[in-house]
């Protein structure tokens, strides 16, 4: 087993991007060789040990392998970007992109996610303590999938466009989410545990979504369907009855979504 701390030193001023943290980059290499990794600040790269102090305790393979990261990290993009095995813990909240398009291993954030945390995530785990920003699980600018597989669980709300382009994996929220949750969903599943506001699986072909509290304003292509008790998306079981929508019917004359709305919400 191994693990790796990483310390922030001070308040990074222009955002760092640092795809050279991830187990399999980090995997049995010497503190001073993790020191001399280069990361992107603006235009010029810069070796790790300018804005992190390193500490390396014992040694193994990246499935064996930790990422201890303390202090902020706000301002750090790129986080277990393309992990394969092993995990990263952090404690406090991270920047943009923490996860993306991560195959495998897990991530656990003590603290909130900037956005496109989990962008066209493939396998693996994202934990959130705290809130996640926009576009978490989405599929990227000019791409139309996003997350095809793994998990995230937000204990916090979510904003915009959750999962936009979904075609796999589930996203758990004890939140609420905003605007767009599910947008051109066609496969997995999303619960929300709180509330959404609008555009709740708008373009939506496949997969579901389950919402336990109110929608502010509802998503005008989904029909009512049936009245159900104790419905499953996936493998979580829900508890109570449920009205069940199948849309979106504004973008397919024969939609496979399903979006489940608890009575009395």
């Amino acid at each position: 087993m191994a693990e790796v701390l990483i310390e922030s030193k001070a308040d990074i001023g222009i955002m760092i991007e640092a795809e050279v943290i991830t187990p399999e980059t980090f995997a049995g290499k010497s503190r001073e060789v993790i020191e001399r990794f280069q990361v992107w600040q603006g235009p010029v790269e810069r070796p790790l040990i300018e804005f992190f102090d390193v500490e390396v305790r014992g040694t193994g393979r990246p499935e064996d392998t930790t990422i201890l990261i303390e202090g902020d990290a706000t301002r750090v993009k790129h986080i277990g970007h393309g992990m394969k095995a092993g995990r990263i813990e952090t404690f406090g909240s991270v920047g943009m992109h923490a996860g993306s398009e991560m195959i495998g291993g897990s991530i656990f954030v003590r603290g909130s996610a900037g956005s496109w945390a989990g962008m066209e995530m493939k396998g693996g785990s994202i934990q959130i303590e705290g809130d996640a920003n926009d576009h978490t699980g989405c599929a990227y600018r000019g791409n139309w999938n996003g997350m095809t597989g793994g998990e995230i669980l937000i204990e916090g709300n979510a904003k915009s466009q959750l999962d936009g382009g979904m075609t796999g994996g589930r996203i758990v929220v004890a939140g609420d989410v905003e605007n767009f949750c599910g947008i051109r969903q066609s496969g997995g599943q999303i619960l929300v545990k709180g509330s959404a506001v609008r555009g709740l699986g708008a373009e939506m072909t496949g997969g579901a979504i389950a919402v336990l509290g109110e929608i502010e304003k509802f998503t005008p292509g989904f029909v009512r369907e049936k009245r159900e008790v104790n419905p499953a998306i996936g493998e979580v079981q829900l508890e109570g009855a449920f009205t069940k929508f199948v849309g979106d019917y504004a973008i397919s004359k024969n939609p496979k979504g399903i979006l489940y709305v608890r009575e009395g919400s």
